[in-house]
């Protein structure tokens, strides 16, 4: 059915303001982040909203290198890869395991034990931090340690919620007939609902990397070795002596959380296009 002039007109004119309304957004989220990199780079950082312009003759690299002469940025970035990469490989897999049991398994205790899962989730982090330090440090010896840094977080009750839900989107019938065919149910977990499961999957690596990537709290109590520390620990003592060992101390603050956000907004922007919703419904009939 072709559209009058005046349809079309009102049509495009629909597209353009949506398009306007929404690159004025992404202006405004992308400006902090902008104004950061900018005045990270710059030789002279006022901090002011001038800063988020680059002057040509006044970029360096200055505050990036004195981050890494004072901290050893490598061994750094070390601890924390390290340190997220359990976590996260610890809270997939527990998290799907347990997801899976509270979705798809008949047991006793299993309405009780989901309705523990959402209490543990009211309470806060720092309720529980004084018990796990002499538990994790005291008795266990696990100070100054990966271990001691991830064990804390390796199983997160918000991944196993998030794996619970989608994992009941899913059609009975798919399981069903998995069964049918033979398989037991670590096959059908693996075969069939966690090929299924890739947006959950993504989205719990995404939400489980922010947190022990950017966590400070913990490892300061638990490392005291610097070599052990991970960035977020040692930006922290980098930027508690700016003034005064640093001709640019503003610029070494925003050079410092510039080297903390860019790993997570890596990975956003590299999963961004993954974020798709599954057709669950595809493998059922009528």
């Amino acid at each position: 059915m072709s559209r009058t002039p005046g349809a079309m007109t009102r049509l495009l004119g629909g597209r353009s303001a949506r398009l306007l309304v929404l690159t004025l957004g992404a202006v405004a989220f992308l400006f902090p982040f902008l104004h950061m990199l900018v005045g990270s780079l710059q030789k002279t950082t006022t901090g002011d909203l001038n800063g988020a312009i680059p002057t040509p003759g006044t970029l360096t690299t200055d505050s990036y290198a004195n981050i890494n002469d004072t901290i050893s940025l490598g061994r750094s970035l070390l601890n924390s890869g390290v340190v997220t990469i359990g976590v996260l490989l610890s809270t997939l897999v527990f998290g799907v395991l347990a997801g899976y049991a509270l979705a798809r398994l008949q047991f006793r205790g299993r309405g009780t034990l989901f309705a523990a899962l959402l209490l543990v989730q009211t309470i806060p982090f720092q309720l529980l931090m004084l018990p796990l330090y002499v538990l994790v440090v005291r008795d266990y010896g696990l100070g100054d340690s990966y271990l001691g840094m991830m064990l804390p977080f390796a199983v997160n009750s918000t991944a196993v919620f998030l794996f619970r839900q989608f994992f009941l989107q899913i059609p009975g019938e798919i399981f069903e007939a998995a069964r049918i065919d033979g398989a037991g149910e670590l096959a059908v977990l693996w075969r069939v609902a966690v090929p299924m499961a890739s947006p959950a999957l993504l989205t719990g690596c995404l939400l489980t990397f922010i947190g022990p990537w950017n966590e400070f709290l913990w490892p300061f109590l638990v490392t005291k070795d610097a070599d052990m520390q991970p960035l977020a620990v040692s930006l922290a003592g980098f930027m508690s002596n700016l003034q005064g060992t640093v001709d640019n101390p503003t610029g070494a603050l925003m050079a410092g959380a510039c080297v903390l956000a860019v790993p997570a907004v890596a990975l956003f922007l590299l999963f961004q296009h993954r974020f798709t919703h599954t057709n669950i419904d595809s493998g059922v009939k009528g």
